[in-house]
């Protein structure tokens, strides 16, 4: 059984190797599929081929002899005002409907019926390919309109249907990836929205450990859920990434993770980043990023200046200048003392919202 176009491609090959003359498949449409590089040529393929085009004449031979409705290997006549020699048709089909055409370029009438018999196999094989790829292509727009309404809300209905569509295990649940959170794209996924993809985990593996070993590839979404809350998993997602961008350090990138900054992206949106430190509003509108990125690393770090300086790669002397500029500033000691984690969570608010826009 073939696998995809380049197998009738192939096949086409082949064929036209075996006549010494050239060969052409084309939709119902007379849109040029695969063709051969045999032979001669008339201007009738060459428009077909380069052009996409078909002349009337060569249209009205078509229907004048039937060859939609043909059921088997027809020859047609030259046809001078479209520069079309003669030729033969094998009608491709599923059941009674009409895929396309097959055309051998056989000015001289050389095919005998056993080569005819070659290129109706021919003709098979291509209309058994164009008959899985047009059901290829339903299950696909069935499968994106049934997941455009489970990221739209919670969708019972929606997820009975494409588990029967997919044939999947009804307790099946589904976890997103999310470029930018650690999540390497493998096969079998669904794409969605943002350059996400939904990865479908069948019932037995959820017995594994919640903990991936090393070197796994790591659900921006969390924890596996039903597929009728591919929403939500897709909003977890979605804020482990903006987490990340606000430059969350998080042990693994994942909903499960975000510790404390599930406050942050719970915040009311009527929140204002002043209202819970106002120290984050003075050092964001300064001129320069460099007061508010040591304030945020000093306080990510539990007030560890060795490890502060480490991570911004500064000199403590110059760390120790930065610090006392930033408590003068918003009156908090970033070592010790009350409004250090006020100002820290005030800092990640304003980074996380900077980090949605």
């Amino acid at each position: 059984m073939m696998s995809g176009p380049a197998d009738v491609q192939t096949a086409v090959d082949e064929l036209a190797a075996s006549l010494a003359l050239p060969v052409l498949i084309e939709d119902a449409a007379h849109r040029p599929l695969w063709w051969s590089a045999q032979g001669e040529v008339d201007g009738t393929r060459v428009r077909s081929i380069l052009e996409r085009t078909v002349e009337p004449a060569a249209a009205a031979l078509v229907a004048r002899m039937r060859l939609a409705s043909a059921d088997g290997p027809v020859r047609t006549p030259a046809v001078p005002e479209a520069d079309m020699l003669p030729r033969w048709c094998v009608p491709l089909r599923a059941g009674r409907e009409l895929l396309g055409y097959l055309w051998v370029l056989d000015a001289d009438a050389t095919v005998t019926e056993a080569q005819l018999a070659k290129a109706t196999v021919c003709a098979e094989q291509a209309g058994a390919w164009i008959t899985r790829a047009r059901a290829a292509g339903e299950l696909r727009d069935q499968r994106r309109a049934l997941l455009a309404q489970l990221q739209a809300g919670h969708h019972d209905a929606a997820a009975r249907e494409l588990i029967a569509l997919e044939q999947l295990d009804p307790a099946v649940t589904v976890e997103v990836h999310a470029p930018g959170a650690g999540s390497a794209a493998r096969g079998g996924e669904w794409d969605l929205v943002g350059g996400m993809t939904a990865r479908l985990i069948p019932p037995p593996a959820l017995t594994r450990a919640r903990m991936p070993p090393a070197g796994t590839s790591v659900a921006a979404s969390g924890t596996p859920l039903p597929l009728a809350d591919l929403h939500l998993a897709v909003q977890r997602a979605a804020v482990t990434v903006r987490a990340l961008r606000a430059g969350a350090r998080l042990p693994r990138p994942s909903f499960d993770a975000l510790g404390s900054w599930h406050l942050v992206a719970a915040a009311p949106d009527d929140l204002r980043v002043a209202d819970v430190h106002p120290g984050a509003d003075i050092l964001g509108r300064l001129p320069r990023p460099d007061l508010l990125i040591t304030a945020r690393t000093v306080l990510d770090c539990g007030g560890d200046i060795a490890a502060a300086a480490a991570s911004l790669h500064v000199h403590r002397t110059t760390l120790y200048y930065r610090i006392d500029r930033i408590e003068a500033l918003t009156g908090v000691n970033l070592r010790a003392g009350p409004g250090r984690d006020d100002l820290h969570l005030a800092l990640r608010l304003a980074a996380y919202r900077e980090a949605g826009g």
